[in-house]
């Protein structure tokens, strides 16, 4: 079996400590932006970006000169700091608590003159504990999280592609600092049903808003939720009656009952031939299935995927 090596192995069990603790520090980072930042439908202004080095929060409007940006990197295991005024500020990502490294981020903010006010409680986690309450030690292993960081970069390029074959409203690729993952999401453009609500930690006002519009959504986790591997999923809001039944591709792609939507485990990708193409088929038959079920207008939706220096014809 031809494994890419673009593609790095990634199993959670090994790292699910750790993944534990970066899931909370880059809630502390997200929370920095969400709190500085006007709220942009769907919660698209909370998120984070893949970057070559790791994660950014982009342009915040806070700090001095006007703007800040943080970002993780993790080839160098740090957490930066950078104004507009040319100031930066740097703390090592390493085996620490939650508080602590919300005390190094407040820390770090002051010194680019930003401003070090934000919500203090995680979110999506359920029983969480406060941040500046969460003192036990937290592990960091570089070496998964620098792998974890190569997936993202893979990933994050064949959702890219993905979301070029779209004329309608399609989000960023962005990750979600609450349920830790990666998404792409696509819109009808029709409005949705009222959503029940019930996340744990997070306001139904948020999600009502999130799922204001019929969606098609795919993304990826490391693992955990339900899950002990890493994986794809897609689903659909509101769900068509058949959509658990549609067929999917690749084989390796299945409903999970529980979830409420189709999975495909990372490894799939990971191990296949072309995990560029497996991928794909992944978030284009899923989107098929929601679409076309849906009855989504596909003629004026659809459109082939976008290629570099060539504009769409008309």
């Amino acid at each position: 079996m031809t494994v890419n090596a673009n593609w790095p192995d990634i199993p959670f069990t090994p790292w699910k400590e750790s993944c534990a603790a970066l899931h909370l520090f880059t809630q502390i980072v997200g929370k920095y932006r969400l709190a500085h930042t006007p709220w942009v439908n769907h919660s698209w202004h909370a998120t984070l970006y893949v970057t070559p080095r790791g994660l950014t929060t982009g342009m915040v409007s806070d700090g001095a000169g006007g703007g800040a940006e943080i970002v993780f990197d993790f080839h160098d295991h740090a957490v930066i700091g950078m104004a507009a005024d040319g100031t930066s500020a740097r703390f090592d990502l390493e085996p620490m608590s939650v508080a602590g490294f919300a005390k190094k981020f407040a820390g770090l903010l002051r010194e680019i003159g930003a401003t070090p006010e934000f919500d203090g409680r995680p979110n999506e986690i359920p029983d969480a504990i406060p941040f500046a309450q969460d003192v036990a030690e937290r592990p960091y292993d570089a070496d998964a999280v620098r792998r974890f960081h190569g997936a993202l970069v893979q990933i994050t390029r064949v959702f890219e592609t993905f979301r070029t074959g779209f004329l309608g409203k399609v989000s960023p690729v962005h990750l979600f600092w609450g349920s830790f993952d990666m998404a792409v999401t696509r819109f009808s453009g029709r409005d949705a049903p009222l959503h029940p609500g019930g996340i744990p930690a997070l306001p139904d006002e948020v999600t009502r808003e999130a799922y204001s519009h019929e969606v098609s959504s795919a993304g990826f986790w490391p693992g955990g939720g339900g899950i002990d591997y890493p994986a794809f999923y897609s689903y659909t809001y509101p769900t068509p009656d058949a959509f658990s039944k549609a067929a999917v591709r690749p084989e390796a792609a299945f409903f999970h009952d529980t979830l409420g939507e189709f999975v495909l485990p990372y490894d799939a990708v990971r191990k296949a031939d072309d995990p560029d193409a497996t991928l794909l088929a992944f978030l284009q038959s899923t989107y098929d299935a929601a679409a076309s079920l849906g009855n989504w207008d596909r003629t004026k939706l659809d459109c082939h995927p976008g290629r570099p220096r060539q504009p769409r014809a008309i």
